[in-house]
């Protein structure tokens, strides 16, 4: 039996281009402190700073407030996000005690919820494991909640730059004193056409990475940095669907099972958005086995179990959409979550409680906690950041991923076997099997050649993946650089390994080349975890999410 290891074939990560040892130039947009990238960790920590000098403005006149900047690569706030998502609101809370809980952007609260394992055909309750109940929680479109704190954000002062993705760090020595925006306007070739913009340098006293998952910027410092995590970071590609019905959705609803393997990991999310609209996803980590595993077509078989058909017949997809998510936990978070000029937060640094199926609130403390480093190192007119790997440590994001610490790297076992170490996890709170599982990278991962290749299932709720980047409003020039980074000597296998990985259909195997049709993606970075690397491009490009 043949395998092929995708390690092989991926591309070193340019850390050239997104590591530049120069100044911000003359004309550099000049703030205090810049989050790069406007997602809830982003947005939170911008919010919370602003509230944290305003306070202190008030009560000491020798207080200068400092400029914040949010810098995001969508060409409007929500577009690039993507969640399930049940939510924690704790952190919203917190953010703004004077709001009540009807006040924040949720669409309804978790009622009923329900665990089922599934077969072809049939399909059988089970109990709610302890760590996935939402008792308190909200279902919510994570679009929404970025562009309600968005209009927090600028309330409260805060610079938001859309429309400019970051394309390199700007270091001197080992200091991190800013950032350069990505060129827009340029043609394939890379030339600039009658529409080009040069970047822009925005310099910042602090620089916080809330990239989300595999950010540029924070793979090239981990690595620059040595910060690596000590067992590596493992990822899943969820791909999602939002649809218009006519019976509604009375519950929460999760499975396990069918149509995945035994030996992948992951599972579907089925959540009531409002009585006659739904959201369906399946999430799937990206260390499978099979070379010809397809997240996207899977997700379409799903669609006619009788569980979810009966719920979707008559009715209408809406919107699309896929993203990775960061599974390893504790034990991958980086060494160091801080350096000069520098902070990480959110997915970028990891923190998400696969268990649980949680991660926006981790995210949002996240934030809120490196705005309260910030804000004391301002006050204290000092440039140490060290405070902040300290309140990460004592929060409950570590506490809360240290309990759970290895049980997603148990399922490296299979379905079954892995299910009973992680009841042994759960039981000892994370504390079996003693060291931890110190896994290999899912590009590391080798993938068997002795399957058949998943097609996309027929009948009135299939979706082609063409289509899905229809409903993702993607709006990429078709004459933009390709920013996707791909190896040299591309076999036929693994032009069909990337085909079946990207949910796009960015990749395509004719013959024994591989195409690439760049204006397809939606930035989901799973060929990033696997494959040809992503790197910024025209700001505005990618999809633009409305209900995600």
């Amino acid at each position: 039996m043949k395998n092929i290891v995708p390690a092989d074939y991926q591309p070193a990560l340019p850390s050239d281009r997104f590591l530049v040892r120069e100044k911000p130039n003359s004309d550099a947009v000049p703030l205090d402190v810049l989050f790069v990238g406007a997602g809830p960790a982003g947005l939170a920590g911008a919010i919370e700073l602003a509230h944290l000098c305003q306070k202190e403005a008030q009560t000491n006149p020798n207080f200068q407030k400092p400029e914040i900047g949010i810098l995001e690569k969508a060409q409007r706030l929500g577009d690039h996000c993507l969640s399930g998502a049940v939510v924690n609101p704790g952190p919203l809370k917190e953010l703004f005690p004077d709001l009540d809980v009807k006040d924040f952007p949720f669409r309804r609260p978790v009622e009923k919820e329900a665990v089922y394992f599934l077969t072809e055909k049939s399909h059988w309750r089970l109990p709610t494991p302890p760590t996935m109940h939402n008792k308190g929680n909200y279902v919510a479109s994570l679009c929404e909640i970025v562009r309600w704190l968005g209009q927090k954000a600028e309330a409260a002062g805060v610079n938001i730059l859309t429309g400019f993705p970051a394309e390199s760090l700007l270091i001197e020595d080992d200091q991190v004193l800013g950032v350069r925006t990505t060129p827009a306007g340029l043609d394939r070739d890379g030339k600039p056409s009658s529409r080009f913009m040069p970047p822009t340098d925005i310099s910042a006293r602090f620089t916080v990475l809330t990239e989300g998952t595999r950010g540029s910027l924070s793979q090239a410092y981990l690595k620059w940095q040595n910060l690596e995590s000590p067992s590596p970071q493992i990822f899943a590609l969820g791909v999602k669907e939002i649809w218009q019905v006519k019976k509604p959705l009375d519950r929460v609803i999760h499975t396990m099972g069918w149509p995945l393997p035994t030996d992948a990991f992951g599972g579907s999310f089925f959540y009531p958005m409002t009585n006659d609209q739904v959201s369906l996803g399946l999430v799937v980590g990206l260390d499978y086995k099979a070379h010809a595993l397809d997240v996207h077509s899977l997700l379409q078989k799903l669609k006619n179990h009788p569980l979810i058909r009966e719920h979707l017949e008559g009715g209408q997809i809406q919107e699309w959409g896929a993203k990775t998510i960061p599974e390893g936990g504790y034990d991958s978070f980086p060494k160091r979550l801080y350096g000069k000029g520098l902070l990480l937060a959110g997915d970028t640094a990891g923190f998400v409680n696969v268990p649980a199926l949680k991660g926006i609130h981790y995210a949002m403390e996240s934030g809120r906690l490196a705005a309260r480093t910030i804000f004391n190192a301002l006050k204290n007119k000092s440039e140490s950041l060290e405070e902040y790997q300290k309140l990460i440590d004592e929060s409950f994001i570590t506490s809360d991923l240290r309990r759970v610490r290895n049980m997603r790297h148990a399922f490296k076992s299979g379905f079954y076997w892995g299910g009973f170490k992680a009841a042994l996890m759960t039981a000892t709170c994370g504390a079996f099997p003693g060291g931890g599982d110190k896994s290999h990278s899912d590009a590391q991962e080798p993938r068997r050649l002795d399957d058949t290749p998943e097609t996309t299932a027929a009948g009135p709720f299939s979706t082609s993946k063409v289509d899905g980047v229809f409903r993702a409003g993607n709006a990429t020039r078709d004459d933009i650089p390709k920013h996707l980074v791909v190896g040299q000597d591309i076999s036929p296998e693994v032009a069909e390994f990337y085909e079946h990985v990207c949910p796009a259909g960015v990749y395509e195997r004719k013959g024994d080349k591989l195409v690439v049709n760049a204006p397809n993606c939606v930035d989901c970075k799973a060929t990033d975890v696997l494959g040809p690397r992503w790197t910024p491009r025209e700001g505005g490009s990618g999809p633009k999410y409305q209900q995600m």
